[in-house]
């Protein structure tokens, strides 16, 4: 690991000053990403900004037909909030089913969104129920938030606040996870919203998460397993490695897309 400078703010203002102010300055969360690749020596920020002290940036809360949940909070938080139980079950399922303890316990929704990693689960949420992420400077849609793989619509010195997300009729999240690593081989976030339904596909794709158009045509007609059956996705432009070929992440995809609508509720 290379040397760098710390810092840990306690406001979102002086974290955004303190980023300003360095040559090659990166925000640090739970840092479930960015301090393995700085010890692998891939990354050396120049600066490290450590927003574990920012309270304002922790929470959770019911806010009119929408769950806010706070950037820092940590995918344990969102596991057991009984909040989150009650509005979103399928968001605690969700960060139930990350990593290990320790992971949950350090890990944080801000930071699992940031990267746009394909592996990441939040994604499939966020895109899923058409979510809006809060930053420092602005609202992004999730469909204009995530842009490719390890990208994001977030500039250099942009932060983000939190995530809103809007209260499904109903919803549910499917993985089939890698057994050592837990990180999602394929996950599935189906949602139906006032605004439409959605399914959302993260861990398969090559630029990250991504929506299902067709299965959602197909629910749209029929919100059942059966409807799914005949619908094949397409395996080009999905990820292949020792774990599992494109073709059997495109599979994979179908089962648990048809195991999310059968949890539904």
């Amino acid at each position: 690991m290379y040397a760098f400078d710390y810092h840990k703010p306690s406001s979102v203002a002086d974290a955004v000053s303190a980023l300003g102010g360095a040559s090659d300055g990166k925000f640090v969360a739970g840092g479930m990403t960015l301090i393995p690749t700085m010890k692998q020596r891939l990354a050396s920020p120049s600066d490290i900004v450590d927003l574990n002290g920012i309270g304002e940036l922790k929470g959770i809360r019911e806010d009119g037909d929408a769950l806010v949940i706070g950037a820092m909070t940590t995918h344990a938080e969102v596991a057991s909030s009984d909040i989150v139980k009650r509005v979103i079950p399928a968001l605690a399922v969700l960060a139930d089913w990350i990593g290990d303890a320790q992971v949950r316990n350090r890990g944080t929704l801000g930071g699992s969104i940031a990267n746009n990693d394909p592996t990441a689960d939040y994604p499939a949420a966020v895109l899923a129920l058409d979510a809006t992420v809060q930053t420092s400077k602005r609202t992004l849609a999730a469909a204009d938030f995530f842009q490719g793989l390890f990208t994001t619509a977030l500039e250099e010195d942009e932060l983000i606040l939190a995530v809103r997300f809007p209260k499904p009729e109903k919803a549910a999240y499917m993985k089939f996870r890698n057994p050592a690593s837990r990180y999602a081989m394929v996950g599935v976030m189906v949602a139906k919203t006032a605004d439409g339904l959605r399914v959302a596909v993260t861990g398969a794709g090559q630029d990250g998460v991504f929506r299902a158009t067709e299965m959602e045509k197909a629910l749209e007609n029929d919100f059942s397993e059966d409807a799914l059956k005949g619908v094949a996705i397409d395996p080009g432009g999905l990820n292949a490695d020792i774990h599992g070929s494109a073709a059997y992440r495109a599979n994979l995809v179908n089962v648990m897309a048809r195991r999310a609508v059968a949890a539904c509720r």
